[in-house]
């Protein structure tokens, strides 16, 4: 034991193997978590059709997807707390893969609905698992490595939007989709023994730095009304930047299809486009954070996406609009991830959770939208209010930037006071190392 204890007190930011492997084996279920849900959305087209379904009525049984997702983030919140989130990913993980394949075996928009509602469950639950253990994780490592794993979402996205376009004009939805499910259930097989193993969520705690924090501040209690507010502010920067991103996903396939007559497989590039250029924006987010600092990472960022939305909805030809729709993926990149992180630099957990929920219900709630209002004006003019949200976004970016200096301080505060409290029991939690 003393031995123990002295290695852990020479290394106070270990890096263990096993934390490696947590790292990429989480990695590997958000890239899957994108590659499966940019297959589903690339053949809404097709599914439309085989449906006979309006744009309203999509827009309602996209609306099931919604549904689903909020009601499963609750429970799974509760699952989290109670199981683990490690396990609970992997449950999701299954679920997942499987719910794609339901949509391509209906032929009514009612059937469509209520296997849209089971695959918003699985996306619900598998995106709060994946977020909670990476949080964790995150924590154990000691370093920003949150936009590595939301990058790796943009990256299964790309992918499986790609591959969607390479077989949508050779392969029905039902191969397709069904293809999907074997490949994300063989992956799930592979990579969960590294989060079930035996320890796993033991070594988590184990590297996670001391929390100076009550029971009041897990519980959400504690904020002010200002601080509360401001939680409130940031998650609406996250839900206007969310919603463009689930309106592309969405809506952009049909859009080019549909308006600009392009070809199925082209049109399936309207996704992958996006979450390309998203994909780049985020492996290169902490650089731009560094360089330009958060408010104008918002702002500019903001800004960027309502030109580059503009673009896409309104653009004459294919190639504009997937132009269009690149620009956008670049500006909405880092927004979320700065919101979120504001968010949790002002109340801790509590404003991590508060946006975040506000950002997917964003991101869920948007194409449903879009539907209704592409039935009252056209799609582009639907299209056109991820613009006006994404400019949104960047105007409350600009009002909040004088937080930014106090909030920065502030972090440093409980910096120093957790760095206090490490060295005054520099046995605990070290003294588990083993690795």
């Amino acid at each position: 034991m003393p031995l123990l204890n002295k290695l852990g007190t020479a290394a106070p930011r270990p890096t263990a193997p096993d934390l490696r492997r947590l790292r990429v084996a989480l990695t590997v279920f958000f890239a899957l978590d994108g590659f499966v849900f940019a297959g589903w959305v690339v053949r809404i087209p097709a599914i439309k059709e085989r449906t006979g379904a309006s744009a309203s009525q999509l827009g309602l049984a996209l609306l099931a997807v919604s549904a689903g997702a909020v009601v499963t983030m609750t429970l799974t919140g509760q699952l989290c707390r109670r199981y683990g989130s490690l396990p609970v990913t992997v449950a999701c993980g299954v679920l997942l893969p499987l719910s794609v394949a339901l949509p391509p075996l209906t032929d009514s928009v009612l059937v469509l609905s209520l296997v849209l509602l089971v695959f918003g469950a699985a996306y619900g639950g598998i995106s709060v698992a994946m977020n909670s253990a990476a949080v964790d994780l995150v924590s154990a490592l000691r370093r920003p490595v949150m936009p590595s794993f939301h990058a790796a979402f943009s990256l299964g996205g790309m992918l499986g939007a790609g591959l969607g376009g390479l077989v949508a004009g050779h392969l029905s939805p039902t191969p397709h989709l069904l293809g999907i499910t074997v490949l994300g259930l063989a992956v799930t097989a592979v990579t969960a023994p590294a989060l079930l193993r035996r320890g796993a969520a033991d070594l988590l705690r184990a590297h996670a730095p001391a929390r100076p924090e009550g029971p009041a501040d897990r519980a959400g209690r504690g904020m002010d009304r200002r601080t509360r507010g401001l939680v409130l502010v940031f998650g609406l920067i996250a839900l206007c930047t969310a919603y463009g991103e689930g309106a592309i996903a969405d809506w952009g396939p049909l859009h080019l299809e549909q308006d600009l007559h392009a070809h199925p497989g082209v049109a399936a590039a309207a996704y992958s486009c996006f979450a390309f250029a998203m994909t780049i924006g985020r492996l290169s987010g902490t650089t731009l954070l560094e360089r330009l600092g958060r408010t104008r990472t918002v702002v500019g960022g903001g800004a960027t996406a309502c030109a580059g939305m503009l673009l896409g909805a309104l653009a004459p030809s294919t190639a504009l609009a997937l132009v269009g729709f690149a620009v956008t993926g670049l500006g909405l990149a880092n927004i979320f991830p700065v919101a979120v992180e504001r968010a949790g630099a002002l109340a801790g957990p509590s404003g991590v959770a508060a946006a975040s929920t506000l950002g997917y219900g964003g991101m869920l709630v948007g194409p449903p939208l879009i539907g209704f209002m592409a039935d009252w004006y056209s799609l582009p003019t639907a299209l056109t209010s991820v613009a006006v949200l994404a400019g949104v976004a960047a105007c409350i970016g600009f009002a909040t930037r004088r937080t930014e200096r106090v909030e920065r301080t502030e972090s440093k505060d409980r910096t120093e006071r957790m760095d206090a409290q490490h060295t005054a029991h520099p046995n605990r939690k070290e003294s588990t190392e083993t690795v």
